[in-house]
């Protein structure tokens, strides 16, 4: 897979390397000379392109229509729209993930404005720290569809409204599915007939603003 990154900063840099350690090819473009510079001496040199990533000279020859994603990740949203736009709509790039720095500006990051996915870091991280408030034991490992979803993992309390009921009788909130149980180190592909029993770990998918309900049936007593 062949990533084009616009953005030079932490962000990108970051992204370059993950990519380049995996196996996949990554350019990453960026106008400052005191930035690219820099990155040269980590990354591969032909991987850095000294330029404008709103210049359509530019992205062509940091090798855009071989491109499979562009990620623009710089600092400025009116940068990031401006280079998700010509990815899309001028060079038909099949996957155009942008950054969203000022959440007031989430609106605007639309399909119709060439963005496949929008990260908007600042509403991202808020929610992370809301939930690690509010959720007494339950663990988020994973965010899915941007945030619409949570893999989490919450342990069996003894005497909590879960333990000793099969799977089929358990009142789990209308979004939330159990995918797998941990008991004593074995993994359980859940059925409707299965028990949970104090201690097993539970993991399940479910909507951030039902986990409460999920943590108060799990895991407490």
């Amino acid at each position: 897979m062949f990533v084009l990154i616009v953005g030079g900063g932490k962000t990108g840099a970051h992204l370059a390397g993950l990519l380049l350690a995996g196996g996949h090819t990554a350019v990453v473009v960026d106008p400052r000379p005191e930035i690219t510079e820099p990155l040269r001496a980590r990354l591969p040199r032909e991987t850095v392109v000294t330029g404008d990533g709103a210049d359509p000279k530019v992205l062509i020859q940091a090798g855009i229509k071989k491109a499979d994603v562009v990620a623009a990740v710089t600092s400025d949203d009116e940068d990031n729209l401006v280079v998700s736009t010509i990815a899309r709509f001028e060079f038909g790039v099949r996957r155009v993930i942008a950054r969203v720095n000022d959440p007031e500006n989430a609106w605007l990051f639309t399909r119709d404005m060439g963005v496949d996915v929008a990260l908007n870091q600042a509403d991202l991280m808020a929610h992370l720290i809301a939930e690690e408030m509010s959720i007494g034991d339950m663990m988020t490992l994973l965010k899915l569809r941007r945030g619409q979803y949570s893999l989490v993992e919450v342990k069996v309390a003894p005497g909590s409204l879960a333990a000793g009921k099969a799977v089929r009788d358990l009142d789990l909130p209308c979004d939330c599915v159990i995918v797998a149980i941990i008991r004593k180190g074995d993994l359980i592909l859940p059925h409707a007939d299965t028990v949970l029993q104090p201690v097993d770990e539970v993991l399940a998918i479910v909507r951030p603003e039902q986990q409460a309900d999920l943590d108060r049936l799990i895991a407490h007593p």
